[in-house]
């Protein structure tokens, strides 16, 4: 679900700030989208109302960020990450080996960035380093 729809209690909106200021500390210049999907029903069919999605337009590309929940806890992240046109340049999940597959896959330095992002999100909301 849109990130700034899940904005709806000060924590979440803290929280979701918090998302933003550490890809910009990591990536500055980043731009975020907090309105990821569109408000058609086509696409709302699809949303995931547990999770938060925000868009980021970072060095490697356009990468929709996808923060999976159960019970008020953080259980996953996926990021997918599109070039110019459209097309997949590379996915990484925090289900299974955190790293990042696909035609086109960042560069060493990007991927540590991001996998230190994505454990930083497992502590901002679960309050434990993830595995």
């Amino acid at each position: 679900m849109n990130a700034a729809e899940q904005a709806t209690t000060p924590e979440s909106a803290t929280k979701i700030a918090a998302i933003v200021s550490l890809f910009n500390q990591h990536f500055p210049g980043s731009k975020a989208n907090l309105y990821p999907w569109t408000n058609d029903a086509d696409t709302q069919e699809w949303v995931d109302p547990d999770s938060i999605d925000l868009g980021f337009n970072l060095p490697a590309g356009n990468t929709l960020l996808q923060l999976r929940f159960h019970d008020q806890r953080l259980i996953g992240i996926e990021a997918t990450c599109f070039g110019l046109f459209g097309n997949q340049r590379w996915r990484f999940s925090t289900v299974g080996d955190w790293i990042c597959l696909g035609p086109t896959p960042p560069p060493s330095g990007f991927q540590a960035k991001f996998k230190d992002i994505c454990q930083q999100l497992f502590y901002l909301f679960n309050g434990i380093e993830h595995p």
